[in-house]
């Protein structure tokens, strides 16, 4: 079984997707999904699919959206029984004492593939190879397909899940943007990190990073202006001042710190760039 975080909810087995079209079932997949290989209690799938005024015929009604989806999967197996699978589809969707458990059959999960390239990027950043760790950072960021679980309704647990994979994602990025920015790639940098800042107006990393590229593309006052700017929204928006860190790269700007030009290794210009 092949199933997809990262984006549209994506479960196929055999190569077929199982995922159903109706609300409900979809979400029940999707959390049997997000704990692959990994019970998940009855109350737990009542919890995202009800909330907390579920029917009174809510075991029931589970157990018709769970012989639902075990319906998709006989599909895809094309009556087939594997050996591994002597079940057919209770093998894939099994019941266990109080819940049920999506065997994946040492399939993939994108969310793990992602974590493992993640794990690659920063042993690789520790190491100072900050090009192999943007190419890692890359084939991670490359497994995205969209936000997580889009065409889910989510409930709490979902949510919950959905908003974790968001932001290990822009941690990722960051992380890749600042091996770039270490590689002296802030030219290549703007135009990027101008979309992202407009995307994400009140995330201090990111504007941070934009502040260090204008700054080593020789637009020192336009780096200002980006920190200005961040200021009135956050004080506007949610009434704080910006971060120490930020604090400090404004200054550094101000009194153009030899550390934000310095080459991208040293260690002046590393602690600016981790700072943030």
């Amino acid at each position: 079984m092949d199933i997809g975080l990262l984006g549209p909810l994506r479960v196929d087995q055999s190569g077929v997707s199982v995922v159903p079209t109706a609300a409900k079932p979809r979400k029940v997949l999707a959390l049997l999904a997000c704990r692959a290989d990994r019970l998940v209690s009855v109350e737990s799938l009542i919890e995202e699919v009800w909330g907390e005024d579920p029917p009174r015929s809510v075991q029931t009604t589970l157990q018709t959206y769970v012989l639902q989806l075990r319906g998709c999967i006989s599909a895809a197996l094309d009556g087939q029984l594997p050996a591994d699978l002597p079940l057919g589809s209770k093998s894939v969707l099994v019941t266990e004492p109080g819940g049920y458990l999506l065997d994946t059959q040492g399939g993939t999960l994108d969310s793990a593939e992602f974590d493992r390239l993640a794990r690659r990027g920063h042993c690789a950043m520790e190491a100072g190879d900050c090009v192999t760790a943007s190419a890692v950072f890359r084939q991670a960021l490359a497994l995205s397909r969209g936000p997580a679980l889009v065409d889910v309704q989510c409930g709490p647990l979902l949510e919950a899940e959905a908003r974790a994979l968001e932001e290990s994602r822009l941690s990722i990025l960051g992380r890749r943007i600042e091996a770039d920015l270490r590689l002296g790639r802030h030219h290549e940098l703007l135009g990027e990190l101008a979309g992202l800042c407009a995307q994400y107006p009140l995330h201090e990393g990111l504007q941070a990073q934009l502040m260090i590229a204008l700054y080593r593309a020789g637009r020192r006052s336009t780096a200002l202006e980006t920190y200005q700017r961040l200021r009135t929204l956050l004080s506007r928006e949610l009434g704080l001042d910006p971060s120490p860190e930020l604090r400090e790269l404004q200054s550094a700007l101000l009194e153009a710190d030899p550390a934000l030009a310095l080459p991208p290794q040293s260690p002046a210009s590393t602690r600016l760039l981790r700072a943030i």
